[in-house]
């Protein structure tokens, strides 16, 4: 009866409706690409990719411009100038992405601050708020959404294929460049839609853990999509109802209960061996 009346107080302010939208399609966007990241050993490209974004928004807002569309292009931009990074064997793909996000947040931060008579609370940016998501905003972050999801599912078996072998995917006809910028760009897509919730600091949990716990318990790949897919949906529902409940910061709660998710996966996947 309490979760029902709670519930029911939730949805009755639109920010949070608002709030609640945009964060599944976050939490599913980020979960199927999260498993591919994690099992190809690019799930830090998730939080270079956030601070090059949070960088671009905040250059876009120090010029009066919509931040959410000055980031899609430049995180797009910088996700493929990373992937070509990571593939030069002089700068391995750590260094790539500590590279970027580092100088991009600098910048950002920089040039919001000689920029006169700014008012802006980056603080929004960098932990999130859930405040933050307009309308607009939210019909951005569902189109973005739609096209993210039915662009994976469309390509999925060339991820599969590059995500466990390279050499014989392309070996098959393949074409692993392009699929590897495909992979990038809607993971820059789905960094830019999640950082309005998440913030800059706490986007790359939505990627790295529901993968995580889900390798935990399933060995099967389709079954590891999927129990990604249903963790980060169940983890954003809870965190964002106890997120209410107990007056807390959004990004936070969520990030938390994908921990105890994590560490009762793990539990589980100790016991089934």
């Amino acid at each position: 009866m309490f979760l029902i009346e709670t519930l029911g107080q939730m949805f009755s302010y639109s920010f949070l409706v608002r709030g609640m939208i945009v964060g599944m399609i976050v939490a599913i966007c980020a979960s199927l690409l999260g498993v591919i990241l994690v099992l190809k050993r690019y799930s830090m490209i998730g939080d270079g990719l956030s601070h090059i974004s949070f960088g671009a928004m905040a250059i876009g807002l120090a010029f009066g411009f919509a931040p959410i569309k000055v980031a899609i292009p430049v995180t797009i931009i910088a996700a493929f100038i990373l992937l070509k990074l990571s593939d030069n064997s002089h700068i391995n793909g750590d260094a790539a992405i500590a590279l970027g996000s580092s100088s991009f947040l600098a910048i950002g931060i920089i040039v919001n601050s000689l920029v006169t008579g700014t008012s802006i609370d980056l603080n929004s940016y960098m932990f999130g708020s859930i405040l933050a998501i307009s309308k607009e905003d939210m019909w951005i972050c569902i189109i973005l959404g739609v096209i993210i999801a039915v662009s994976f599912m469309w390509f999925y078996h060339q991820i599969f294929a590059i995500t466990f072998d390279e050499n014989f995917a392309a070996a098959t006809g393949v074409k692993v460049q392009l699929y590897k910028t495909v992979l990038s760009v809607l993971t820059a897509l789905t960094v830019v839609i999640g950082m309005r919730i998440m913030g800059t600091l706490l986007i790359s949990s939505l990627i790295i853990f529901p993968a995580l716990s889900s390798l935990m318990v399933f060995k099967k790949f389709k079954y590891v999509m999927a129990g990604s897919v249903v963790i980060s949906f169940v983890s954003f529902f809870i965190g964002m109802v106890c997120s209410y409940i107990f007056s807390i910061p959004t990004g936070a709660s969520i990030v938390v209960v994908n921990l105890i998710v994590f560490v009762m996966m793990a539990i589980v996947g100790q016991i089934k061996k």
